[in-house]
């Protein structure tokens, strides 16, 4: 058998990182396994401003993830890139196993995989994905510089990212199902007063086309039921088209194994899964609010518990 470590952290982001830091400062040995970059949806946010005590003034989830995984370093925990595609969390000594071939072996294990954008849900969405129809404003804004970009949603997220993709664009549209946004009035009030957003209301997309890149798509009011066919500007012959709908959880994985609601996995107030020795720690499980901050919480959380199974 390879080496059984005290606890295996599935997920790079706040929350997994935030556990990895509190597993190794308690001298537990730590593997953290993420399948692609640190920081999850937050590596790809531009601008964060209320996270406590942070030390630039509306600092990137890059930068700020970077030194979470300065700490984690600092503190002994080990790193692995793999994606795991089948689990036995049954029993003292859980078992992973990696879509490489690599078998992981822990005493307890902590699920902080974290949720990933609901699609849109228009016919032909998956062709044009990179093509024109993005999840990412930080991510892709660059490449609509001067052109009209549409944003589908609206909460704060959709709102913000809107926001953010007027620097770059000539024009941008929000597209929301119903005739009030959901976002904070906050949020609502500075994007009604920026010049380069313009609204949609009553409105979802039904249909995108275009040759090899998006340039129309077919929109209906969910009032009328009235269909609408909108085209790239001539000159343009592009828009760019943004979801940000919600999210759904990275816990396919666990299903049938682990007690969930909606996908998102059950916990107490101390991350403990129905299955002994598992936990689950940031937006994977069910919770009220799901923030940068209170993920961090949630890992520092799961990893003291952690500690005290192996102790009990």
């Amino acid at each position: 058998m390879d080496k059984i470590y005290d606890v295996v952290i599935l997920g790079g982001g706040p929350a997994g990182l935030s556990a990895a830091l509190y597993a190794g400062r308690a001298r537990l040995s730590t593997l953290l396994i993420e399948r692609a970059q640190d920081g999850g949806q937050i590596a790809i946010t531009d601008s964060i401003e209320n996270y406590p005590g942070q030390i630039v003034e509306g600092e990137s989830g890059k930068s700020l993830v970077a030194r979470m995984a300065e700490q984690v370093a600092k503190f002994g925990a080990e790193r692995t890139s793999d994606a795991i595609v089948s689990v036995d969390l049954a029993g003292d000594v859980k078992k992973l196993v990696g879509n490489r071939g690599g078998e992981y072996y822990a005493r307890t294990v902590i699920i902080a995989t974290g949720a990933h954008p609901k699609p849109i849900g228009c016919e032909n969405e998956g062709k044009y994905i990179g093509k024109g129809i993005s999840f990412c404003a930080t991510c892709d804004a660059n490449f609509f510089e001067d052109l009209e970009v549409y944003v589908v949603g609206g909460g704060d997220s959709a709102v913000e990212e809107a926001m953010y993709l007027t620097k770059f664009a000539r024009k941008v549209t929000l597209i929301h199902r119903r005739d009030t946004l959901r976002a904070a009035k906050s949020i609502q009030e500075k994007a009604f007063q920026n010049e380069k957003m313009s609204f949609l209301w009553n409105t979802v997309v039904v249909k995108v086309d275009g040759d090899e890149l998006l340039s129309s798509m077919t929109v209906r009011n969910t009032v009328t039921g009235e269909e609408t066919l909108i085209e790239a500007d001539e000159d343009d012959g592009i828009f760019g088209l943004f979801g940000f709908i919600g999210y759904s959880p990275n816990s396919k994985l666990f299903e049938g194994v682990l007690d969930m609601e909606s996908g998102y996995i059950r916990t107490d107030a101390d991350m403990h899964t129905n299955v002994p020795g598992v936990f689950a720690a940031g937006d994977i499980r069910i919770k009220s609010l799901r923030q940068v901050v209170t993920a961090a919480a949630d890992g520092a959380i799961a990893a003291t518990q952690a500690e005290k199974y192996l102790n009990h």
